[in-house]
């Protein structure tokens, strides 16, 4: 109990008011140390010295910028921080949260440092989602991923679904066209220099090791009758909307997994309330109408949560 009463009169207004001359006083010192060692220092010298550092960060900049993927991955200590929160509201998991955005970023580095292409999307949506499905603990280890780019998501996915003890296995649908196909939109060449193909694909996923090597890859569009019928010989405990990102597009996804994903299973929609895809919410507002199972949990970066009643 004294010790508690003691730590609690520390931390009170009170003392810290008491205590704030002191440490003026130490800043001032530390600032008066800091000046004097600046003024030792010639002008050449110091030149010299912010070359050096300049030559130094570039090499360092090459892990994370735009250069080959389109976007930085470096982002700010508020993306980090709001990410985690969102994660938590999530989960309701604090400590899991902050785990598992560190390893999902560092793991995001890595893949796209050795992985052919790049992963699509912002830094903090990828995070997030690599952070918030195994956190969520589907109820089985089926996945389905709709739109796979160059499958360095579905990889790293994996990755972190072992890293929680899971045995992922992975399902991806993809035109796997030569380019990133959007309805109405004209996509440039991708900012990787690297054409969408599967053999780019099946590159990406050995990163993954021999769950990687095992994924199903089903050429073709999500709302194919015959692709439908190949791929829904399952329940999947997860399933990535991530494909066609106009309304219809969107709508006819959520149909389809309604029919498949299993009780208890994590439906996640990308880009959800992105200015740049309305029909991402649109179709996910329209389809909260019908008789539907799937309740949203929430939403961390870009991308919605959902999770499937029995």
């Amino acid at each position: 109990m004294r010790s508690a009463l003691t730590g609690k009169a520390l931390t009170s207004k009170a003392v810290r008011r008491a205590l704030r001359p002191v440490a003026d006083l130490i800043d001032q010192r530390i600032e008066r140390q800091v000046r004097r060692a600046v003024e030792d220092i010639s002008p050449d010298d110091l030149r010299k010295e912010i070359k050096t550092l300049r030559d130094r960060r570039r090499p360092l900049e090459l892990l994370f910028d735009a250069t080959g993927r389109g976007v930085s991955r470096l982002p700010s200590t508020a993306h980090l921080d709001r990410a985690i929160e969102q994660l938590t509201q999530v989960t309701g998991d604090r400590d899991g949260a902050e785990r598992n955005v560190a390893q999902a970023f560092r793991l995001l580095v890595a893949m796209e440092a050795l992985g052919v292409g790049r992963i699509a999307g912002g830094t903090m949506n990828i995070v997030g989602k690599l952070s918030a499905v195994p956190l969520l603990e589907p109820p089985n280890d089926d996945i389905l991923e709709i739109g796979t780019l160059y499958g360095m998501f579905g990889a790293a996915l994996i990755r972190m679904m072992e890293r929680a003890g899971r045995d992922p296995r992975l399902t991806i649908v993809d035109p796997l066209a030569g380019t990133q196909l959007q309805p109405g939109t004209t996509m440039a060449d991708d900012a990787s220099g690297t054409p969408v193909r599967g053999a780019a694909v099946r590159t990406n996923l050995a990163l993954a090791g021999a769950a990687g090597a095992a994924t199903r890859i089903q050429q073709g569009f999500s709302e194919d009758a015959g692709v439908r019928a190949l791929l829904s010989d399952r329940s999947y405990g997860v399933i990535i909307v991530d494909g066609d990102h106009s309304a219809a597009g969107v709508a006819a996804d959520l149909e389809w997994a309604e029919e498949i994903v299993a009780p208890g299973g994590i439906v996640v929609l990308d880009d959800f309330g992105h200015p740049k895809w309305p029909g991402v919410q649109e179709a996910f507002e329209k389809h909260m109408t019908t008789d539907t199972r799937l309740r949203l949990l929430g939403r961390v970066a870009h991308s919605g949560y959902l999770r499937a009643e029995a």
